[in-house]
């Protein structure tokens, strides 16, 4: 297991304010609206959000679903994501935000659970079963009734215009690259705005004549370097897919995070934020055919679930009806960022169990303050799956 990318601290970094609410991100109803209009021809997708999204199409072809990703979606975008003529019946939609936005990747999901690549652009015949090169996601059922053209729109709770959207999603992209817009609870202020995209113009050596769409993907490649050097990012390097958890302290007692799903080649990143803990915990395991292998560190004892969990506590876990599960300690000091990657040599082999380090001074137990468990909530920095749900 190998910390290859360390972020040493560089002073305080501000504080990103939120320019819209995250609230909750749904579909039809009060996020999606499916509109029967005029539109270019084939299924276009509109983001009518302050987010720059990359959404994933699922569409039937015959017996079979053919997914494909990933169209990028600017805030206040319209793209064609499958072109005409359309099947008649059931397609699949699925969104998430790029990793270039602080505050975790958000996502615009259904229930039906289709395969996809999320490290790389795809086009797929979706599996019965998913295989470790591959991810589920849960997608929108969206009906489509016209051959020639459709329009389905992400949107979040507060309703936007593409034009609104497209304001605020520039705002948006400039305070997670850096740039304090805001002042106050007046919220934004245009000054400050103009002059932050006048200095960034500077700063990236961008041409007086480009266009805000060449303003908008450099905002967003310079809010995803500044996002990569902070946090905790979890990478597999191995063959197989490993799922992945973490633990970390949460006020006076313990905090522990998962499951996430890495195919081969893929991260995620776990915390979104500086990091600010001496000490940070993981624990992963690597499918094989012959059964799970873990890692060869050995690790300290925290709770778990078989399905997603965000578990408060780390004692007396089959009391309160968890497993106890053994993560291993990550030294963090002095550092905004780890990056965590996870190679074959790591592991054990299969039926071979870890061992059981003794916690270190001070780390012996729960504090009685958080004596609360929260079952199966989503960590708000990446989604998480259920164990064995792609599978």
């Amino acid at each position: 297991m190998a910390l290859a990318r360390l972020f040493n601290k560089r002073g305080a970094l501000a504080a990103l304010a939120a320019v819209a609410s995250l609230g909750a991100l749904a579909f039809a109803g009060s996020a999606v609206a499916q509109q029967q209009q005029r539109a270019p021809d084939g299924w276009q997708v509109c983001n009518e959000t302050t987010y720059v999204l990359e959404a994933a199409t699922g569409r039937p072809d015959g017996r079979a679903i053919q997914v494909q990703g990933w169209t990028r979606l600017r805030p206040g975008e319209c793209r064609v994501a499958v072109g005409a003529p359309l099947a008649r019946g059931t397609h699949y939609l699925y969104a998430r935000t790029s990793s270039a936005h602080r505050g975790g990747r958000q996502q615009w999901t259904g229930d039906a659970r289709l395969a996809s690549i999320p490290s790389r652009q795809f086009q797929i015949e979706n599996p019965p079963r998913c295989s470790d090169s591959y991810e589920e996601r849960r997608f929108r059922r969206v009906q489509i009734n016209k051959r020639d053209s459709w329009r389905t729109s992400f949107s979040e709770a507060s309703q936007f215009t593409q034009a609104r959207a497209r304001q605020l999603g520039l705002q948006r992209l400039l305070e997670d690259a850096g740039y304090e817009v805001s002042e106050g609870r007046r919220g934004a202020d245009p000054r400050r705005i103009a002059q932050s995209i006048a200095q960034f113009r500077t700063s990236a050596r961008l041409s007086p004549t480009a266009s805000q769409d060449q303003l908008i993907d450099a905002l967003e490649t310079a809010a995803r370097r500044r996002a990569g050097q902070v946090g905790l990012t979890l990478c597999n390097r191995t063959r197989g897919r490993v799922w992945t958890a973490i633990a970390r302290r949460r006020g006076e007692g313990w905090e522990s995070r998962g499951w996430w799903a890495l195919a081969p080649g893929g991260c995620v990143r776990t915390i979104d934020e500086v990091l600010i803990q001496e000490v940070y915990y993981v624990h992963a395991s690597l499918d094989s055919p012959q059964g799970p292998r873990y890692l060869a560190a050995g690790g300290e004892p925290f709770c778990t679930s078989p399905a997603r969990f965000a578990i408060l506590g780390r004692e007396q876990c089959e009391t309160r009806y968890y497993a106890t599960t053994l993560f291993t300690r990550i030294g963090a000091r002095n550092r905004d960022g780890l990056v965590v990657d996870f190679e074959e040599r790591d592991f054990l082999e299969p039926g071979v169990m870890p061992r059981q380090l003794t916690p270190a001074a001070g780390d012996e137990g729960d504090r009685p303050a958080p004596a609360g468990v929260r079952r199966g909530l989503d960590p708000p920095s990446a989604p998480t799956q259920d164990r064995g749900s792609g599978d």
